[in-house]
């Protein structure tokens, strides 16, 4: 059996710190720094007159304060599990624009976004939370429709691949990371979190999921072994 969503928020709500350093914050993910800038440059170059961002799963804000360097003053809303990573997030967020500022403590599963409200949505490290097919569907749909014409989905995030064989091998050379990262008990302690919270879907998967829920246009901007960012772009108004 997985963690349960209460579980998973106990866990983040002690990590707050560690997640407030956008150089140690998501080490454990290859290429996160990377994926960062490349998530928000992509989006302030397809959406470049946005004025209101949503952050899902936003942690401490790094995704948020990322875009914001690129797009100054947006309207943000963050939604995580952990209210002591929305308050941090705030904090930090707040300090860095002369836009409103919302947080929500919800599951994404759960949350009501409502329809054409954002020009950018981001996910870093968070879907792979999701479980049944039913969640991944509905959840890309929901951020679809509360997405106004022409904004855009960007995700970051752990992958699987679908082939077994292909699968391991980059299983293994993600451990050789975590190992050269810092060492064999680290890696160990990675492994026993993902194998008790995450159930992530291949980089195939999800851009067929996007298809499907209406994105005529996905893009892969970035993938390195069991981590890719990618996203969706919403169809202009006619």
């Amino acid at each position: 059996m997985k963690s349960t969503v209460e579980q998973i928020r106990a866990r983040f709500d002690q990590d707050v710190e560690r997640f407030s350093n956008l150089e140690t914050g998501h080490t454990a993910f290859v290429d996160s720094l990377l994926m960062l800038n490349l998530m928000t440059e992509a989006a302030a170059a397809v959406t470049p007159h946005a004025s209101a961002l949503l952050d899902i799963g936003c942690g401490a804000g790094n995704y948020s304060l990322k875009m914001l360097g690129a797009l100054p003053n947006l309207n943000i809303t963050l939604t995580d599990l952990s209210q002591p990573m929305l308050d941090r997030a705030r904090e930090r967020v707040a300090s860095v624009t002369r836009g409103a500022v919302t947080t929500i403590q919800s599951d994404i599963r759960d949350l009501e976004l409502g329809a054409e409200q954002f020009d950018i949505i981001l996910a870093g490290a968070v879907f792979h939370h999701l479980r049944t097919d039913e969640e991944w569907y509905a959840v890309f749909e929901k951020c679809l429709i509360a997405l106004k014409p022409g904004g855009a989905l960007w995700i970051a995030d752990m992958v699987k691949h679908d082939i077994a064989s292909i699968q391991a091998l980059m299983w293994t050379r993600y451990g050789e990371y975590l190992v050269n990262l810092r060492g064999e008990a680290y890696r160990d302690q990675v492994y026993a979190y993902i194998e008790d919270e995450d159930t992530p879907r291949s980089l195939g998967y999800q851009l067929d999921i996007l298809r499907a829920v209406g994105f005529p246009q996905v893009e892969v901007l970035h993938k390195n072994g069991c981590f890719a960012a990618f996203g969706g772009i919403k169809r202009q108004a006619l």
